[in-house]
């Protein structure tokens, strides 16, 4: 599973929409922000891998 990088495009309550970066598809995912770090904002760079997000620069 993974490693795949993804962007927040946008914070809508409890959930985060993720768009994906590296590929050419930039697909979209819904993903509840209690899976995502604490510090994650519109414009974060994540990191899935292992079924865990992390923050990436």
């Amino acid at each position: 599973m993974g490693p795949y990088e993804y962007v927040v495009s946008r914070i809508d309550g409890d959930y985060a929409v993720l768009r994906r970066t590296d590929n050419d598809t930039h697909d979209e995912i819904l993903v509840a922000r209690a899976l995502l770090p604490e510090e994650v904002d519109e414009g974060s760079k994540l990191l899935y891998e292992a079924f865990q997000y992390t923050l990436i620069s």
